[in-house]
């Protein structure tokens, strides 16, 4: 393994961040299933540390990631209070980009107020870089998170799966560098497409809600006139009205 500045090698350190933050209750681990949480969950269990690890269903997830989680025993698979075909009506508008409603209702909403442990990293983007190591959450006070590979690099998470012999998902040996729900908005337009096209079922799902809350809707006929109109805009972002100042589109 790459040694950190201290001199001694990442994983140790990952490992004595762990310990040093242990709640007495134990930690939450929150594990996707990709290849950020595969290696802290085998840092957690080499540290030693109280924790139970959950997965949370998003009911969007690809078929490939699911039948993955299933081979860990020891995580728990926890279903969300509704499936997203559902949750689009009640929230009268499809996820997006600037509208994040469903990481709220399908992941954040189960976590419970504990200590969490993630597999952030400050490389994976902008936003995620101004996290630090420890934080306490700014919205439920009682709850915090701990990231012990914040610091790594994607060659640091690999070189430890290779030289540990972990187990991963598939996905990744098709070309996929990051997994997570199937056509999230918050990704580029060709992720998007070439998604719908892996997942034709999961695509076909997208589409159908997005029609429904087209016809259920008038208010969203001034921007597209007719329901392939805005499956066009949310899929290519092409026509977009997907920003802050049009947000009141949706409500």
């Amino acid at each position: 393994m790459q040694l950190h500045l201290s001199g001694k090698p990442i994983d140790e350190i990952a490992m004595e961040r762990l310990r040093e933050y242990e709640p007495p209750e134990g930690y939450w681990l929150a594990f996707s299933g990709g290849k950020d949480s595969i290696v802290i969950l085998d840092l957690a269990r080499r540290a030693g540390v109280n924790f139970t690890a959950h997965y949370n269903l998003t009911t969007v997830d690809p078929p490939e990631l699911v039948r993955f989680v299933w081979t860990f025993p020891g995580v728990q698979i926890d279903r969300p209070e509704m499936s997203m075909w559902r949750w689009i009506p009640r929230k009268r508008c499809m996820p997006t980009r600037w509208r994040r409603w469903c990481c709220d209702k399908l992941k954040e909403q189960q976590t419970p107020d504990r200590c969490v442990v993630t597999g952030i990293r400050w490389q994976e983007s902008t936003r995620r870089g101004k996290r630090r190591m420890f934080e306490v959450c700014q919205n439920k006070r009682l709850r915090s998170f701990v990231h012990p590979i914040i610091d790594w690099t994607a060659s640091d998470v690999w070189q430890y799966i290779r030289e540990r012999g972990l187990r991963y998902c598939s996905l990744y040996d098709e070309g996929f560098d990051r997994i997570g729900c199937v056509m999230c908005p918050v990704q580029a337009p060709s992720k998007m497409q070439r998604q719908a096209l892996r997942w034709p079922k999961i695509a076909a799902a997208w589409k159908r809600a997005c029609y429904r809350l087209w016809e259920s809707k008038p208010g969203f006929h001034a921007a597209h006139p007719t329901p392939e109109h805005m499956w066009h805009w949310w899929i290519t972002g092409q026509g977009a009205i997907d920003k802050p100042e049009d947000k009141k589109l949706f409500d």
